[in-house]
């Protein structure tokens, strides 16, 4: 490439460059929620439609790991890689975030869900189609609306259902495979509001309807609610636990700290 081309693409690029740096976070996180409900939701759907010759619950919860350290990647040095209502939540909590953060976070990341589940259906729009014979059902044996949302175990009520999200939200990132193996059973382990809610708002947009928030004794509030109580009690016990016994790192260095100067007026520019 000559110089003039890079010329060109470094002018481009810098007018393309988006000057807010909560703007650049916002988007950031926007993305990197769709990769994982696109990758997440796409591995169940492959399952369903397949009547489970393309996959198992093993998969599933795999795909949904690593779903997640994907988007963490993408996402993690632009805006932190949170992914989750409930994890900004925790952060804007320990006071390493500003509040202001969290409706902007918690926005994008769950139109960053709604466009992942948008994506996911038009894959397969006519799997979809198909295997309910024209129909969009929420429950039964044709049911597609679980691709998108979670929704309960027929054993399950409300308030233990409740408990399984809080109790699921302690932990993320790569222990998302973890929970899934272990406590998936119960109701899918959303532990992510926007991941559940996008999805399942958009469900109800493209055609299987309000039957999507009132299933399941109106589930839907569960996995919005409760991964912020499970965030909340996730911090509590590990700065009881590890965080309040932690000993303070040792000074830094001149030649660290003029570093870290210089890093941090590369971030604020």
């Amino acid at each position: 490439m000559g110089g003039a081309q890079k010329d060109v693409l470094a002018t481009i690029e810098e007018h393309l460059r988006i000057r807010n740096k909560l703007v650049r976070q916002a988007l950031a996180e926007c993305l990197g929620t769709l990769i994982l409900v696109l990758f997440g939701c796409g591995s169940v759907a492959q399952i369903v439609f397949s009547r489970g010759t393309h996959g198992g619950f093993l998969t599933v919860n795999l795909a949904f790991g690593f779903a997640v350290m994907l988007g963490i990647l993408i996402s993690g040095q632009v805006s932190g890689g949170h992914l989750n209502p409930a994890v900004t939540f925790a952060m804007c909590f320990l006071a390493r975030e500003p509040w202001i953060k969290l409706p902007i976070y918690a926005l994008s990341q769950t139109l960053g869900a709604f466009l992942g589940a948008g994506i996911v259906f038009g894959l397969y729009y006519d799997a979809i189609w198909a295997f309910g014979n024209n129909q969009l059902y929420v429950t039964g044996q044709n049911a597609t609306a679980g691709i998108f949302a979670t929704y309960p175990s027929q054993h399950l009520n409300v308030v233990n259902g409740f408990f399984d999200q809080v109790r699921g939200s302690f932990t993320v990132g790569f222990v998302v495979l973890v929970i899934g193996t272990s406590m998936g059973f119960n109701s899918g382990y959303a532990v992510n509001p926007a991941r559940d809610f996008g999805p399942r708002l958009f469900t109800a947009i493209a055609g299987w309807g309000s039957e999507v928030f009132w299933t399941g004794k109106q589930w839907w509030w569960v996995p919005v609610v409760a991964p912020f109580l499970g965030a909340v009690a996730g911090v509590m016990v590990y700065q009881l636990m590890i965080g309040c016994h932690d000993e303070p790192s040792p000074p830094a260095s001149e030649q660290e700290t003029v570093k870290l100067a210089k890093v941090k007026h590369k971030e604020r520019v």
